[in-house]
Order: C-alpha cells, then structure tokens, then sequence
C-alpha cells in the first residue's frame, strides 16, 4: 500500500520532530512577513470560572510546519469584559512550540459565571482577529435559557460551510461539534473544492488537512461565536475504524500509530483543555459541562475504546448491513461502544445528574433502525444498532436530548 510506505517514513521525521522541543530555541521578539493567525482563534468547554482559548501559528497555513521555523514563540493573550478589550480582567504568555504546531491552549480560569467575554492573541508585532466566549453559569445557578446550535460531518470538497453563517446570526451559548471535523480521504462526485492532496495518514498530512479546513472564513466565523463542545468520529482517523482496527485491517501497531498522529493533529487544533493531550494513541476527550441547573452536556467517544464491529464483510473491518438473525455476535454482552470505563462514567454522572436536561452529544445513531425495506429487518452495524445489548442504559431516559449526526432524539 503506497500510503503505508510514506508513513513508515514519515515516523522517523515524527521522533526528530519530538525530539527537536530540547534543542529549539527561544525567539523572544518574533517578526512575521504576514499574519500568523490565518487560522483565527477559538474557545472552548466552558465552565463557570473560564474556558479554553486556542490558537496556531501559521503564517503559510498549508506549507509544511504552516511556515514556521523550528523555535519557541511566546504568545500573549488577553480576556476583556467588552468587545474592544478597554477592560481587560485576565493576560498572559503562552508559548508556541515546534512539537505541537505552534498551537496554544490556555486555560482561562477565576472569572465570572454565566457572563460573555471577548479575547485576542498577540505574536510579536501581530494581533489576532477578536473572539467572543461565554463562561459556565454556576452548578446553583438558575439559567433561563440556553441556545445551542449542534454541526457535524463536514466534507470540505463536498460542500460550503455557509450553515455557519446561520449559526453566527442566532448568536448561540455554545455550539457542539459531533465529530468529522475533518475527512481523511475524498470520494463522491461533483465535488465543489479540493482538498489538493491524497488521503491523509502521516501526521504532517493531519495538520494541513486541518489547516485547509480551519482557513474556510465560515468556519472561523463559527469558532469566533461562542465556545465550543468537540469530540470525534471515524474521519478524523480513518472511515469506520474500531478501537485498533482499520477498514482495511492493517496490522494494528500500524494502524495505531497512524491513529496517534491523528489524534496528536486533532489535539493542536481543536480548543480543549491540556488534560486532553493524547499520550500515543490514546487519549480521554470525553467530559461533561453544565449550564447552571438546566443543562448537562455528556460528550461522549464512541470509537477509541469500542468492540470491533461485528459480522464484517470478508477481508475487511469496519461496519456492514447484516441480518440480526443471521450474526451471533451481536448477540455476544461483551460488546461494548463506550468501553467499561466511559460506560461507568456516564452511568455514574447520570445518576447524579441534577439538572432540567441532560443532552448526550455523541456520533452515531441510538434508535433502532431498519435498513431493509419490507418484510425482516437489517442492521448497520457501525451505529448502536450493532452493540444491542449495551445501548439501554437505564439512566438515559426523561429529559434527555440525544444527538448524533445530523439528527436529535428526544426522550
């Protein structure tokens, strides 16, 4: 497979490039031919004193490295209370380092609950373009309302990302993202742009496919808006993977490996918090926020620790349409989607789950569906359809807004 020999390669730049953090050095004063923040910026998990405040430098967005050299940038950053940061509450230094494409994530904490803020970064003589965020309100707190917008499966060849113009102008509390932030490989017809390159699968691949993708004036308006909620599905590693196993079954250390420079390429560009740095091919994202007494927010991973999808066509992994009948192994109790630690964790927080509603924002379908018309049924066994004896969970019942993508279940 010609992508397997270009990664093989590419792992032995990967161990320089981690390596290269000791030896690089410090520019204190950095100066910059064009902006740096042709990504602009983002905020995300908001909690009641703070949120994550992202951005990567990246004066060539698409060159390799995004155009930057191999040194350590300091970058400032600053919270207002107004929308020309006149009363700036909160700053810093963060620093850009070559390990992690320049991406920062700071974590922003000790403001007030339930309020807007506005922030920018600066690197050496560049601003960035201004953000606005919103803080938590308190556990305790008595929120009135709540509006939130949910996005997901967003093929850059197959379609504009003008439904965030939309979402911009509703002016939402926070915005969910499902997963398919990005799409690893191209398929279709009448495609409307181009992703100027073959399937990604070594990290340096990752990072421009999400350097593509966050150059998109939408997407970036989008991110501007509001903080967000992330977590992923299968594009942002491979179509319908399963834990360790590829749609192609490739062996599994090499799939793995390509999983972790997947995941390492979505931590650099996605505002999460520094707990959710990946170690390898691993790496906990999912988490919970709430919006004072009305709203928990369970986001949820369902492909990092999931059983491999059952009754698979021969010679391949990855999901299948299968008669229930017809394959014993979606019978088997093992089966899991969440993996026994996510599964206890949810159980645990729906349990003490207080509020008005609880919204579950994961990536597949739960209802169950038939896709066979007529007499029978048939099962797709990459939705939860495909691990029927783990998808009841007591808990999950009155007052909960289901999501995946594209569609919302109520209960």
């Amino acid at each position: 497979m010609p992508h397997r020999r270009r990664f093989l390669q590419s792992l032995a730049a990967l161990g320089v490039a981690v390596a290269m953090p000791a030896r690089a050095q410090l520019n204190l004063k950095p100066r910059f031919a064009t902006s740096p923040f042709t990504l602009g910026v983002a905020s995300g998990c908001p909690q009641p004193g703070g949120f994550v405040l992202w951005t990567r430098l990246a004066p060539v967005p698409l060159a390799p490295n995004g155009g930057m050299t191999p040194e350590v940038l300091p970058v400032g950053w600053e919270v207002a209370r107004d929308e020309s940061l006149r009363q700036v509450i909160a700053s810093g230094t963060a620093y850009a380092v070559p390990d992690e494409a320049h991406s920062v994530h700071v974590d922003v904490n000790g403001l007030a609950a339930g309020r807007p803020y506005w922030y920018r970064f600066t690197a050496g003589d560049a601003v960035s373009a201004i953000g606005r965020t919103r803080s938590a309100p308190l556990p305790t707190g008595r929120a009135s309302r709540l509006r939130f917008a949910f996005v997901s499966c967003q093929h850059y060849e197959q379609g504009y990302f003008t439904a965030y113009r939309h979402i911009v102008a509703d002016e939402p509390d926070v915005i969910l993202h499902l997963g398919d932030y990005i799409y690893e490989a191209t398929w279709g017809r009448d495609l409307v742009r181009s992703h100027g390159a073959g399937e990604a699968v070594t990290l340096e691949d990752y990072r421009r496919r999400y350097a593509l993708y966050k150059t998109d004036a939408d997407l970036q308006a989008g991110h501007a808006i509001c903080p967000w909620l992330i977590t992923w599905d299968d594009h942002e590693v491979e179509n319908d993977y399963a834990n360790d196993r590829s749609q192609f079954l490739d062996a599994p250390e090499w799939f793995l490996a390509r999983r972790a420079a997947a995941y390492k390429a979505w931590y650099e560009h996605m505002p999460v918090p520094r707990q959710m740095l990946p170690f390898g091919p691993n790496a906990r994202i999912y988490t919970r926020s709430s919006y004072g007494s009305l709203v928990n927010f369970f986001v949820l991973d369902d492909r990092q620790y999931r059983s491999h999808e059952a009754c698979p066509r021969p010679g391949r992994g990855g999901s299948s349409v299968v008669d229930p009948t017809q394959c014993a192994e979606l019978a088997d109790p093992k089966r899991t989607m969440l993996g026994s630690a996510q599964e206890q964790w949810l159980d645990a927080a729906l349990a003490g789950s207080r509020t008005r509603w609880n919204v579950i924002a994961q990536q597949t379908r739960m209802a169950q569906f038939d896709e066979l018309a007529g007499p029978g049924r048939r099962a797709w066994t990459d939705d939860w359809d495909g691990y029927p004896l783990r998808k009841d969970y007591p808990l999950i019942g009155k007052r909960s807004i289901i999501l995946y993508n594209d569609v919302k279940e109520v209960t």
